[in-house]
């Protein structure tokens, strides 16, 4: 049973997972999600202090935060990957988002085959704004691999460890499919209030698109696939969901859609 926790300061609820992100959120009543993707993505410590000045300029505090998408160089190692969060977490430690290694924040973390980043950056967050209360909800759920979070380690656990034959991308495929299912559920919602489903992965999905995803209803807007690895060494395929109210585009060096 998923743990759904309130972060009243933040107006929403999150699932509960470990200390570098949650497994999801969702406006609470009163409120809504906004997401904002920045264009180009800038490094991590440039896009946090983005992200605060276009909270502070549509009259929001840090604690509105409730969701980053990342794009990193490369896959970590798993001590790269823990070093990295721990960097990650501070920022969020200091806008007393995180507590007690408890963090709010959803977050997807991927990195691009084509083009990538020099350093993680910062490709996108949501926040929360008042609402009015008759609005449909709104969620992010995080992403997602073909591991299960919390253990001591992901390569132990890895669903088809080094198997990206057909058969193999089928059950990575189902397994992430069901977790993000399960964080769905979690939150009282389903695929039906999706608006965005993303998949990323450097495999050929095409068949298993129509097989595993589209005929159970997980992509009932359609599917964006982006030619990118998970974040850790070895995994192979990774998935995110979103409704979000309104959506924003950040233009940095050029005109883009301003706040309000």
């Amino acid at each position: 049973m998923a743990d759904v926790v309130a972060f009243p300061e933040g107006g929403y609820r999150f699932i509960k997972a470990v200390f570098q992100y949650s497994a999801g959120v969702a406006a609470e009543p009163g409120f809504r999600i906004e997401r904002v993707r920045l264009d180009p993505p800038l490094p991590l410590a440039e896009g946090f202090e983005a992200a605060a000045a276009w909270l502070k300029a549509v009259g929001r505090p840090l604690h509105a935060l409730c969701a980053c998408e990342l794009r990193s160089p490369a896959p970590f190692t798993e001590a790269e990957f823990t070093a990295f969060n721990r960097l990650y977490v501070g920022t969020l430690e200091h806008w007393d988002i995180v507590r007690s290694n408890v963090n709010p924040i959803a977050r997807t973390n991927v990195c691009p085959l084509f083009d990538p980043p020099a350093v993680p950056s910062l490709y996108a967050f949501s926040f929360t704004v008042p609402s009015s209360g008759h609005e449909r909800g709104s969620f992010v759920i995080a992403g997602g691999g073909e591991a299960p979070e919390g253990r001591a380690n992901y390569r132990d656990h890895i669903v088809r460890l080094g198997d990206t034959s057909k058969e193999g991308m089928r059950e990575k495929v189902r397994y992430v499919v069901r977790e993000m299912e399960s964080r769905l559920s979690a939150l009282a919602f389903s695929w039906h209030d999706v608006l965005a489903t993303q998949a990323f992965t450097v495999h050929d999905i095409g068949q298993l698109y129509i097989d595993e995803i589209a005929r159970r209803g997980a992509a009932p807007n359609g599917l964006t696939w982006h030619a990118c690895r998970p974040p850790i060494v070895d995994l192979e395929y990774e998935m995110d969901a979103r409704a979000p109210f309104r959506e924003h585009v950040m233009g940095i060096g050029h005109a883009a859609q301003q706040p309000g």
